[in-house]
């Protein structure tokens, strides 16, 4: 499960940083992280198509720093808390000033993640049914090495939104019989859409792969078997990973130790949240990154916070709730939904931030300049790469002979 759970994070790994990560060299700094638009295993509400992440980071303690600025602005609002998605426009507004002061007074950081959950689903089943260590019908370079992106994008074009509902809902099922029922079900129907693709060799390797699946559906693991392996796979948890890495990335550049990571408190994922905290943190003692084949990212958790998360209830930090209101504006930006132009501030002075995507867009956008910026193969690796292929199809043949 580790494994799987590390791989899925991979796949995104250090995507589209829009800008470059700026804080004082040495010292200290605090992180405090809240999500918008979960709707937990749910992948398919239109209301709702992203999972977002906001990070707010500050070399001061914003839970002791901004408790009286934070006081004064409810007062002024006539609020109990600075939820901005209540506040709206209008109201932010009249404050923006005051944020604008705090974001130069206590030099303040925001990161923004964002999950495409429709296009989680699809990966998931990809990351399950084509893993090459599960599926034997699989060539070893069309998973271990950057051909998996180019695999997984015609995987995803197989699907409708009804199919990879079906998809989802057999992955996250308790009950195996009923889960490898529903994923037979849904590598026959693939099986009926291949020729879609236009190239031969993606029909053959798509092929063999479905049909092995369907002939050994216990071998591909496909459901949880609890409900916190559901909760592993869920894309709160694969978000934040993002953030995790984010937040190794700020330390690993800056020189800075992380003393509060703060977690905006919910009853469903913080267990989940402080296990995948706990394991990068165990993990860090790692002399070496962790590969994952030839070409692609490794993992290198050296740098994770050495302190555990804190989950603390929204209304019990001063950080939380301002992080709210930058998640807010942000979201509203790149959904291009209405934003008063004098929030605009909060946005484009945020020079030192990061972005992160987890989608196929912006996989595909990422590893399509990759492949675009190979040098052209020499004589030589070209013949050596037909011995290897020619190794691991003689491997592969039998396993595929099996499932005809």
């Amino acid at each position: 499960m580790i494994m799987v759970f590390m791989r899925v994070f991979l796949r995104e790994s250090k995507n589209a940083y829009l800008y470059t990560v700026k804080l004082h060299q040495g010292g200290v700094v605090y992180f405090y992280i809240d999500e918008s638009g979960q709707t937990g295993l749910e992948l398919f509400d239109e209301n709702q198509p992203f999972l977002y992440y906001g990070v707010l980071s500050s070399e001061y303690d914003l839970d002791k720093h901004l408790v009286p600025y934070v006081e004064k602005l409810r007062k002024t609002l006539g609020v109990e808390r600075l939820h901005a998605a209540e506040l709206g426009n209008g109201r932010l507004v009249t404050i923006v000033d005051d944020l604008v002061e705090l974001k130069n007074k206590y030099n303040l950081s925001f990161d923004f993640y964002r999950l495409t959950k429709k296009d989680h689903a699809a990966l998931c089943f990809f990351d399950q049914v084509f893993d090459q260590g599960n599926n034997p019908a699989v060539p070893w370079n069309a998973y271990w090495t950057p051909l998996r992106y180019v695999l997984v994008a015609k995987v995803s074009y197989l699907f409708d939104e009804d199919l990879l509902k079906k998809a989802w809902k057999a992955r996250i099922a308790i009950k195996k019989s009923f889960a490898e029922k529903e994923l037979v079900d849904v590598c026959k129907e693939l099986l009926n859409r291949v020729h879609w693709l236009p190239d031969t060799r993606s029909i053959e390797i798509i092929t063999d792969a479905l049909n092995w699946a369907v002939k050994n559906p216990s071998k591909i693991y496909y459901h949880a078997s609890s409900k916190e392996d559901k909760l592993q796979i869920s894309p709160n948890l694969i978000g934040f990973q993002s953030v995790m890495h984010g937040i190794a990335t700020r330390l690993e550049n800056t020189k800075l130790e992380a003393t509060r990571v703060v977690v905006d408190r919910q009853s469903e994922f913080n267990k989940a949240q402080e296990w995948i905290s706990d394991l990068y943190r165990n993990a860090k003692k790692l002399d070496e990154p962790m590969g994952f084949g030839p070409g692609m990212p490794t993992m290198d958790l050296k740098h994770m916070p050495a302190v555990p998360i804190e989950c603390t209830p929204g209304t019990d930090s001063s950080g939380l709730e301002i992080v709210d209101i930058y998640i807010w504006l942000f979201k509203r930006h790149m959904e291009g939904k209405q934003l008063a132009d004098e929030l605009y501030p909060l946005i484009l002075g945020q020079a030192n931030g990061m972005f992160n995507e987890v989608s196929l867009q912006a996989l595909m956008e990422r590893w399509g300049k990759w492949f675009q910026d190979l040098p052209e193969p020499t004589p030589e690796q070209i013949e050596k790469g037909r011995e290897l292929l020619k190794i691991d199809e003689e491997r592969r043949a039998k396993h595929v002979k099996s499932a005809t």
